[in-house]
Formats: C-alpha cells, structure tokens, sequence
C-alpha cells in the first residue's frame, strides 16, 4: 500500500514552495511542481515494485487455473502428475501455481490433443485466438467517452486483462496524453518514454514515422501487449489542420487523418484477435480516427443525470462529425454499439432510475451487467494495479467478490459479443 506518512507530502511540497516563496513565473512554478511529484511517484514506483522498478503478475493457483483454462482442478491435477504439458511451480505442502503463461501453455496442449482427436470445437475452446480463415477478423473496440470520469481508463484496462486471461491475444492502446492507462501498466510516461513511443510515432505526417510493430511493448500479461501514451499524442491534434491545409495546395500524400490508426492497426493486425482503444476524454481527430478504425464502440456512462446529459451532447457531436467523414471516404461499420454503466450503487434510487430510463430508450444496447461501484477496485489501483491483479487475500473477501462479479459478468458480455461478430 503507499505510503501514507508526511514524508512524501513533504517532500512534493518542498520544490514547489521554494518556487513559489522565489517569485517564479506560474509556467516555472508548475514546472517545479511537476519535476517534484515526477520524482516522488518514481520513488514509490521503485518501493512497490523492486528491485527493477517493474511490475509483474501474480501467479495463480491450481484452482484458479483450472477455471481460467475450462477444466476440473482434478483434470489439471492429473496432467500435472502424468507430467503431460508444462509443470506448475510446487510450493509447501505441495501446493501447485501457475504463471498465465504456464496457462496459456498447458491450453495449447488441451487444443492440441483435441485437434489430434480431430474435435476443432474442443480445440478452440481452450485457444480462443481468431482464424482470419474463417472470416474472423480484428475486433477494435473503442473505449469512449468525453465526459471524464466516466470510468473509460478502468473498464478498457480489466477488458485488455480479461481477455488475455481468457486466452485472446490482445492489444492495449493507450489514446489519452494524461496516460492512466499506461500508468496501471507500470509506465512512468515523462521517464519511461521517449519521442515516438506512442501511437503518434505511427500516425504523424512527417518522415519521422515508425512502424507500430516497433513501438508495441510486452507487459507482464502473457498474450497482452501495450501501446503507451503520453503529452506527445496531443500533438496529433496540432498537426492534422496543418495536414489538411497541405493537402488542400496539393504538398500532402498519405491517408487522411481519419484513417491513419486504422493504418497502423493493419500492419500489426496478425497479431492479435483484440485491440482494445483507451480513448481521450475529447472528441478530437484522434478520437475521431479511432472509431473509424473501430469494429465496435463501448460508451460508459456513470449513471447521474448530468453525465447522461452530457453523453447526449457526445452523441450529437460524434454522429455529426462522423458523418462528414463518411462522405469524405471514411467506413463506418460497427459489429456492436453498447452502452455500459460504470460506477453503478444498486441500492441508490436515482441511479437505478436512471438505468431504467436508459434501458427504455437504448434497449439491448444497454449492456446487461453493470460495472459496480466497489472500494476493492480503488483501493487496488492505490498501488496502480487492477482487481485482476491483486489477491483475494488482501481484501474483504464480500467486497472482492463482489467487485469481480461485476467485472466478469460485464467482460464476458462483450466477449461474447466478439464471439458473436466472428460468427462462433
């Protein structure tokens, strides 16, 4: 857990009041803040996570594995002692742990045998990735809002993680300059990163482009990757008017920018079954070319009338600006569009209220599950990890299944909703 004594406080303070006791102009005194709060989030980030300063993944237990695979915790037991498949590290009292790529090796071995036996039903149960052979193509999902708040950054990154722990191959994409996505990664954006390190490296005009493939990087979930973010994205927003007044006296080639994420998408698209969009809390172009790369768009919405109100305005803004991009040569077809509640209390009148109200007009667009409202989730990300992080030893144990109920039932829903676009 941080830290909670006055050192820390004391110490982001100190920098930032001698900037402002020395009369320092206000971009110089938020400067001195800034360079304060950097190293100090840098000093806890070296505390929770030593001795390299990186995260890594619990490992789980023979239980859990055998849920996460689709097997009895007897069937895996079995494997495990005729020495079939890769062998779980064995702890006291012989107790048996899995790392997720333990997991997703022992279900490689189960797809395996069950091709041998010619049952490809079986086999895909266990590697879920897609078959481009079948039609299957890369689902993007866009995760959008511009009201901030609204639960974006939480739900796109316990989707990411569902997914790989359920078997797909995923890709993270971190939209936003603020970058919380790539912080829940482990990701310091100001000293992590360097120029073109985000998805800007991959969409910019200029010949400084890099290929996506070579900004991508591995994190501690097996078959999840990540593409950081940080302030450089804004710049695409700066660039793109530029862009388009190039084009306009004919010194500008390549796509529109409406299509560059798509672009960039493609090249890395054999790859994976699943890119997940962590999207900025603004309808700009690099939102803008993210749901036209989208083959589906989830819009969370905290269940308060302001937020609903606001939504609607995204709506309008989003469907009129789509529209000119679509008479400009842009595709837009979506496999599903779904409303997801977030931040829900259950027992709150109003926000039931409200729920209801939603379901009235959007019917079946409203994701069944919600995502609840739970102390487990914020009390996790305390220590910038998600609920599939940490162990249910650490909480309440009431609270935390709660919490990852919730969770489950709304990440399953829209894996669902992949299968179903793929045709399974």
């Amino acid at each position: 857990m941080i830290e909670r004594s006055g050192d820390w406080q004391m110490a982001v303070e100190a920098e930032s009041n001698r900037a402002v006791q020395a009369g320092l102009p206000a971009d110089e005194a938020i400067a001195a803040d800034a360079r304060a709060l950097s190293q100090q989030l840098k000093a806890m980030r070296e505390r929770l996570f030593p001795p390299a300063a990186r995260k890594t993944l619990r490992s789980f237990t023979s239980g859990e594995a055998a849920k996460l695979i689709g097997v009895s915790d007897g069937y895996l037991r079995q494997l495990s002692l005729a020495g079939e498949g890769p062998q779980p590290e064995t702890g006291t009292a012989g107790r048996r742990s899995y790392s997720l790529a333990d997991i997703n090796a022992v279900r490689r071995h189960l797809a395996d045998q069950a091709i041998a036996k010619k049952n490809d039903a079986k086999a895909r149960s266990y590697v879920k990735w897609r078959d481009p052979a079948r039609g299957e193509h890369l689902q993007v999902i866009s995760v959008t809002n511009f009201k901030g708040g609204s639960g974006k950054t939480t739900s796109s990154v316990h989707l990411a993680q569902y997914l790989a722990l359920a078997g797909h191959r995923v890709l993270a994409v971190d939209l936003d300059p603020q970058a919380s996505l790539s912080a829940l990664f482990g990701y310091q954006p100001e000293l992590d990163l360097d120029g073109n390190d985000t998805l800007f490296g991959a969409i910019r005009y200029d010949s400084s482009d890099r290929p996506l493939k070579e900004i991508i990087r591995k994190t501690y979930f097996d078959g999840l990757d990540l593409v950081p973010g940080n302030l450089e994205l804004q710049e695409f927003e700066h660039a793109t008017p530029q862009a388009l007044a190039n084009r306009q006296n004919g010194t500008e080639a390549g796509p529109l920018f409406f299509a560059r994420v798509q672009q960039a998408l493609a090249s890395v698209a054999d790859d994976y079954d699943v890119v997940v969009l962590d999207c900025p809390p603004q309808l700009g172009y690099l939102t803008l070319s993210a749901l036209c790369a989208s083959t589906s768009v989830v819009v969370t919405v905290h269940p308060q009338m302001l937020d609903v109100a606001s939504m609607n305005q995204f709506l309008f803004m989003t469907s009129d600006l789509l529209s000119v991009v679509r008479e400009a040569g842009g595709e837009l077809n979506f496999d599903f569009l779904r409303y997801l509640v977030t931040r829900f209390e259950p027992n709150d009148g109003p926000q039931t209220q409200i729920v209801g109200f939603m379901r009235s007009l959007f019917g079946d667009r409203v994701l069944t599950s919600a995502m609840v409202k739970s102390t487990s989730i914020a009390d996790a990300g305390l220590t910038k990890q998600t609920l599939y992080e940490v162990g249910r030893e650490n909480f309440t144990r009431a609270t935390y299944d709660r919490a990852l109920e919730s969770l489950n039932a709304v990440n399953s829903e829209i894996e669902a909703l992949i299968h179903t676009a793929w045709g399974r």
